[in-house]
């Protein structure tokens, strides 16, 4: 059964270049982070494997893993201890690439259990609202299945708040760090750089003005939506 599993060369290759590009990003360090990539037509995600150094890393490294069952497909290393979170995430959202990683304001700002507040439109341009944090979890959760409960607790944030996770391609788990997603793994670690970048904005703008006003519902949308929908503007046409 194994051979099949070999012509999945193009996600591998994708999901290991996201990967490097990660590493070259400046928001990881040492093995810290991880990426993954989906073929929901295969039901495959590729995913750095757990505790290799970026450097060393080729793309027949990638881990394949069934998005159904969790279980590991032709291959001999250990895909990501975070598999479980990026499994329930890929479930519940419509996305093709999922990035964890412990980039310094945003995990700053996660283990405060503060949110980042849209204040402008550069946050705007890629987040259509707060950038929320998550509850945190219980005893029981952190002593059970503690990574795929901490999907779980993500997805729950999104659905009890009535969030669009394309709208809001991240969020900041509480005492952890950030997740962001996309439609490919090139885009999800793009949003991964973005978010990174707002959430020092966001802490320079605390200091600088704590009860600074937020900016209108009408400024945040329309810095959204024209780069983003149907209706889009921003760029050049494909």
């Amino acid at each position: 059964m194994s051979a099949p599993w070999r012509t999945h060369a193009s996600l591998r290759e994708a999901v290991h270049r996201a990967n490097l590009d990660l590493a070259r990003s400046g928001l990881v360090m040492g093995t810290f982070g991880n990426v993954s990539g989906v073929d929901r037509t295969a039901g495959l995600m590729a995913i750095k494997p757990s505790g290799v150094p970026y450097e060393t890393m080729a793309p027949d490294d990638m881990v394949l893993v069934s998005l159904t069952s969790g279980e590991v497909v032709d291959s001999e290393l250990r895909p990501s201890s975070d598999t479980p979170t990026h499994l329930e995430l890929y479930r519940a959202f419509s996305c093709g690439g999922i990035v964890h990683t412990h980039s310094e304001h945003a995990t700053a700002f996660a283990q405060a259990s503060e949110g980042l507040r849209c204040m402008g439109t550069t946050h705007a341009d890629s987040f259509r609202g707060d950038v929320l944090v998550t509850r945190s979890l219980t005893r029981e959760e952190v002593e059970g299945e503690y990574e795929r409960t901490t999907g779980l607790v993500i997805v729950e944030l999104f659905r009890e708040r009535g969030l669009a996770p394309e709208e809001i391609p991240a969020v900041l788990v509480r005492n952890h760090g950030p997740f962001t997603w996309g439609p490919t793994p090139a885009k999800a670690v793009e949003n991964a750089q973005v978010l990174e970048y707002v959430a020092r904005m966001e802490l320079h703008a605390r200091l600088l003005s704590p009860d600074a006003p937020r900016p209108s519902r009408h400024l945040v949308d329309r810095h959204f939506l024209r780069k983003h929908g149907g209706a889009a503007y921003y760029g050049q046409e494909k």
